[in-house]
């Protein structure tokens, strides 16, 4: 069960470009480090280390940076690829880690 937080990330990214992949209303991961890369992500969010509404912005901005560089052969689409590039990208500017 969601708790209420982990409900509106989930709900807020619904129906958007950013939006996880699912198979019947449910999160589909294709490894264990996608599903700990969105937990973290949570996680962090939850914890105040950034805004989710940073990190949904982060993660929009990474997928166009991908399809810009990919606008023909996206044969190497991963959702979750993106997903830790922008998780990435939002613990350096939310200072968490030294980007080094």
């Amino acid at each position: 069960m969601l708790t209420q937080f982990e409900h509106f990330a989930v709900t807020e990214m619904m129906g958007k470009t950013d939006s996880p992949p699912r198979a019947n209303g449910a999160l589909c991961f294709g490894s264990q480090w996608e599903r700990s890369s969105f937990g973290m992500a949570l996680a962090l969010a939850k914890s105040g280390a950034f805004e989710w509404d940073d990190f949904r912005d982060e993660l929009i901005a990474t997928i166009k940076d991908w399809e810009d560089a990919h606008p023909v052969d996206r044969s190497s689409w991963n959702y979750y690829d993106q997903f830790l590039t922008a998780l990435e990208k939002a613990v350096v500017k939310a200072g968490v880690v030294d980007p080094e």
